[in-house]
């Protein structure tokens, strides 16, 4: 069974830059990645992605048109098994404790720091085995 981590970022140098820091794994088949380059998107994939493979998915917050926040409440009625982790460039409390209330499983900051999401990974696909 493949695994999947689905990441949603407008902008579009972050899915090189995922690439690029998991290209290893990639590599070994440890787990694909989809990428979204909006939260419409982003709904569609999470949606068409076979039950139960999609085991995480890492979202940026501030988006045109609907943002992280307003799609994850959408996504969890989609895929509520699915932890949704969102990425921010403000990591404030405020922006925080809005992130957990409307379900995130986390919440980084950029710039990201690829150790903690590793191991963030790990443990999802631990948990897939």
């Amino acid at each position: 069974m493949s695994v999947y981590i689905l990441v949603v970022d407008d902008e579009p140098d972050i899915e090189a830059l995922f690439r690029q820091q998991f290209r290893r794994d990639l590599r070994l088949g440890r787990f694909q990645m989809e990428f979204a380059t909006s939260a419409l998107l982003a709904l569609k994939h999470a949606g068409e992605i076979p039950e139960p493979s999609l085991v995480l998915i890492l979202s940026d917050i501030n988006m045109p048109g609907m943002s992280g926040l307003e799609m994850l409440p959408k996504v969890k009625e989609i895929r509520p098994d699915v932890p949704v982790i969102m990425i921010t460039a403000y990591g404030d409390a405020e922006t925080r404790r809005k992130a957990l209330e409307v379900g995130a499983a986390d919440l980084l900051t950029k710039p990201i720091d690829f150790i903690v999401l590793r191991q963030e990974i790990d443990a999802r696909l631990e948990q897939a085995a």
